[in-house]
């Protein structure tokens, strides 16, 4: 098994109420989940600037001092990619809806059943993962491409575009041969095994294609 696998999934409570928080944590954890629980806003991202471990956020969107709209402002202005999970009163759809409009991923209505709650819980723990493992694919695929000279780069932007060797030959003005092994430099230095796969490597780390050039009337 991976760490990955064996990490503990952990969620973050966000309630200025000690009753909720209490209750939300033994319900956490009797689901094998790892509730960390936060008095207020201010704690939450206080705890979110010294490093959170990754999960899922359950946040009260109506509390004293910061409240929930104003954390999910924070945390999109801080580029963090927490899953959140907002708690409303009954009859806050509206508030609900902005919440989810300003990063939210789902929310559920007070008073809300133990299995909805959790069910909520999961489906946002495994789409943060998904966005954390694209994160990481995106961060690797940036550091294999910092590693080709500028002219490879340029080949590998007409692979992207589609082209085939002689066409980025004449884009470049250089030999096919030549493009021939820079692409060939390229795809060891990506760790590709084949041209799809250097693709996609290009397309995680955001390589822009060339503009196409418009055919000659």
């Amino acid at each position: 098994m991976s760490d990955d696998a064996a990490a503990p999934r952990v969620v973050h409570v966000v309630d200025d109420e000690a009753v909720v928080r209490r209750s939300l944590a033994l319900l956490l954890q009797s689901a094998g989940l790892e509730p960390q629980c936060h008095a207020s806003g201010e704690a939450f991202l206080g705890a979110a600037t010294e490093g959170l471990a990754f999960g899922c956020v359950l946040l009260d969107i109506r509390m004293p001092g910061v409240d929930g709209m104003a954390v999910l402002r924070a945390l999109a202005e801080r580029g963090l990619q927490l899953p959140v999970i907002v708690v409303t009163a009954h009859g806050d759809v509206t508030l609900a809806v902005a919440a989810m409009k300003a990063g939210a991923c789902d929310f559920i209505e007070k008073p809300y059943a133990a299995d909805a709650l959790l069910h909520a819980v999961d489906a946002a723990l495994r789409r943060g993962a998904g966005t954390l493992d694209r994160a990481r694919d995106a961060t690797e695929a940036a550091t294999r491409l910092a590693a080709l000279t500028p002219r490879e780069t340029e080949v590998l932007k007409g692979l992207v575009a589609g082209q085939q060797n002689k066409a980025i030959a004449l884009d470049l003005g250089l030999s096919p041969r030549t493009v021939e092994i820079h692409r060939a430099n390229l795809m060891a230095k990506l760790r590709a095994g084949s041209l799809s796969e250097a693709v996609r490597i290009a397309l995680a780390a955001g390589l822009p294609a060339p503009p196409t050039k418009a055919a000659a009337p």
